[in-house]
């Protein structure tokens, strides 16, 4: 009997993790493919859990899960100590590492990777040449995924209403910006009103991105008929494109610089501002070279914009 005991008790850490990741990802499938197993091994795992402990764990309705009373207990209780295990690795390698050597890995969307890293990520490198930086293009909800699961040290990028477990620095707060040909009507007025805005073609990002969607609702809460023209990817598409004269469009100030043939107008009076900042998993110890690259991060961020920025803007408010 007891050697049947310490054999059970050896089963129980899968077990438990096993039905914790079903828990979190509400589905045993997902589950299964984090844990790199297969699908009926995973529903093993939680059904001899759910015997040995006398309880049911999961309502199951068809593929879809939820956690009954006795199952959000225990995912209380045992999460913390897996997700301990699981992470004692990074742990022990953030114990050991040095700012010289190890790894760091970074999630973001593609306008911070484009205009907003790119000075970091050389500065960091040039001083700690035998880092390992990696950078990951995701953005909201995939991102946060990214950081909870430890597939990344922080995320760099906006952060509307930071959840529970996710803590926050703000490092610079960028202007929406209208931007049109230099020789456009609106460029030769001292302001813009958005009665004047909406009178002519918009170009703007996909729908489904928040600078589409912020632009839209204000236009719309004031009351204004616009009409988007083109719907494209990329800030430096969009430039183009309104160099062409194809449009005008309203962008973050990051994009933009002293090189573009571009009238631009700050709109914050209209428009709410964005602020970029790091984001961090609550309660994960960073390794000690992505601890540098953090520090370096907010150090830099709390003098103020990127250097060249407020330049450049001052130049394009002047035109």
């Amino acid at each position: 009997m007891p050697a049947v005991a310490s054999a059970y008790k050896q089963n129980r850490l899968p077990q438990l993790r096993g039905f914790c990741y079903a828990a979190r990802c509400k589905s045993i499938s997902k589950a299964a493919e984090k844990m790199f197993l297969s699908q009926p091994s995973v529903s093993l795992q939680i059904k001899a859990l759910e015997r040995e402990l006398g309880v049911k764990l999961f309502e199951r309705r068809g593929p879809r899960i939820s956690l009954t009373h006795e199952g959000q207990r225990l995912l209380e209780l045992a999460w913390p100590l897996v997700e301990s295990i699981d992470g004692l690795e990074r742990s022990f390698s953030a114990v050991r590492e040095t700012p010289q050597r190890g790894s760091v890995h970074i999630v973001a969307g593609g306008t911070t990777l484009q205009y907003l890293l790119p000075r970091y990520v050389e500065r960091f490198t040039s001083t700690y040449p035998l880092v390992d930086v990696r950078l990951h293009n995701r953005t909201g909800k995939a991102g946060l995924e990214m950081l909870r699961s430890g597939e990344a040290d922080f995320a760099v990028g906006p952060l509307v209403g930071a959840p529970p477990d996710i803590t926050f620095y703000p490092l610079v707060t960028y202007e929406p910006t209208l931007i049109t040909r230099r020789d456009h009507p609106l460029a030769k007025r001292r302001g813009a009103a958005l009665k004047d805005i909406a009178k002519y073609p918009l170009i703007l990002p996909p729908k489904d991105l928040n600078t589409h969607q912020f632009v839209e609702a204000v236009l719309r809460n004031h009351g204004l008929d616009y009409d988007v023209k083109l719907e494209v990817g990329g800030y430096d598409v969009i430039k183009r494109y309104v160099e062409l004269g194809l449009g005008i469009s309203i962008v973050m100030s990051h994009c933009l610089s002293e090189r573009e043939r571009l009238h631009a107008v700050p709109l914050g009076r209209y428009f709410p501002k964005r602020t970029y900042g790091v984001v961090l998993y609550k309660g994960r110890q960073l390794s000690a070279a992505a601890a540098e690259f953090v520090r370096m991060l907010r150090e830099d961020g709390s003098r103020g914009s990127p250097r060249g920025l407020k330049k450049a803007l001052a130049v394009r408010r002047r035109r």
